[in-house]
């Protein structure tokens, strides 16, 4: 049996395990027909349930220490994905595993264990933040709650989150509304380290944000990272914050994976005709002289995805096996995976 194989099966030594796998994670939203509904499709009106398939068959695994990129358009399930990796939404099929373990199947203080160990930093640092709540009380409910401070060390223990995120403590009996886009993100930080969390998952994390603060963003967690020993599961539509932050980068499009690589190799040697798209449309100082392109047509609605490979009504180079035939995700280089069937 292949390292590959033993891992994927849990039978990898603790040492070796991935510090998260994902084993055929697909996740589908349906819209019920309500009374009404069902009434007019009894009556022959062309009503029906709808599903949309967010994602689609993913097999991921993330090492610890490592901060893996997420990347693709808006709508290709990037987040959704975020969601069932830190535990916020259950998969529709497959497995997460913790450390080798389903986390389906823990129970008790050893679900909440593993609950608490990957965190997520959602996107909007407005909305993710409760208005009526102080701040030390946004950091430090969750702690006191699992036990990790007590109502005598609450305020020092929040005191510490706060700095660790680059916060003045002497802050945080004010409100979010307070606060600045930067400031309030790194209160979001802050809430989700209080935890003591070995993984976050990072969804946009500095999207909505100025550009001279996403640098400072960027640099706390690279920081983070050193200190604490994190894991990161990156997710952006950025790919200059990808390659500068990323050991791996993982290309999704419409629910499924489409390459897979270390992140030199995918800036250097992109293979799937979307990442090559993807590259293009990226401004660069290095090729200003080079005409801008972006990728043609619009991404397909996950409620009727497109048969065979989902990317081939953009693709450039598809042929007829293309409109059939899903291609499999397969190794074309060390380490390097891609789901084309050019590589065929």
């Amino acid at each position: 049996m292949s390292a590959a194989m033993e891992q994927i099966q849990g039978h990898a030594p603790a040492a070796e395990r991935p510090i998260i796998e994902l084993i055929g994670i697909s996740k589908r939203f349906e819209k019920r027909l309500d009374f009404i509904g069902k009434l007019a499709q009894k009556l022959g009106a062309p009503v029906r349930e709808e599903i949309v398939h967010a994602v689609d068959n993913v097999n991921l695994s993330i090492r610890k220490g490592e901060v893996v990129g997420l990347v693709g358009e808006s709508g290709c399930g990037k987040s959704t994905l975020g969601r069932v990796v830190a535990g916020i939404m259950p998969p529709s099929d497959g497995e997460v595993l913790w450390r080798g373990r389903n986390i389906g199947s823990l129970q008790g203080a050893e679900a909440r264990e593993a609950k608490l160990r990957a965190q997520m930093i959602f996107q909007d640092p407005y909305a993710s933040l409760n208005p009526r709540m102080k701040v030390q009380d946004i950091v430090g409910e969750a702690p006191l709650v699992h036990g990790m401070t007590t109502r005598g060390g609450f305020e020092s223990y929040v005191d510490e989150q706060l700095r660790r995120a680059g916060l003045d403590p002497t802050l945080k009996k004010r409100y979010p509304h307070q606060f600045s886009g930067g400031q309030r993100q790194r209160i979001g930080i802050a809430r989700a380290l209080a935890v003591q969390p070995e993984f976050l998952v990072c969804d946009e994390s500095v999207a909505a944000l100025d550009v001279s603060i996403q640098a400072q963003i960027l640099n706390l967690f690279m920081k983070l990272r050193a200190d604490l020993d994190l894991t990161y599961l990156f997710i952006s539509h950025d790919l200059g914050v990808v390659e500068h932050l990323s050991d791996r980068v993982v290309i999704m499009y419409l629910g499924r994976v489409v390459e897979q690589a270390p992140s030199e190799e995918i800036f250097a040697r992109a293979n799937h005709p979307y990442t090559v798209s993807l590259l293009s449309s990226v401004p660069r100082i290095e090729a200003r002289k080079r005409a801008f392109a972006t990728v043609k047509g619009e991404i397909p609605s996950p409620l009727n995805p497109p048969p065979g490979c989902h990317f081939h009504p953009r693709c450039p180079h598809a042929f007829d096996r293309c409109r059939v035939e899903v291609p499999a995700l397969k190794e074309i280089a060390p380490g390097h995976l891609s789901a084309c069937h050019l590589n065929g």
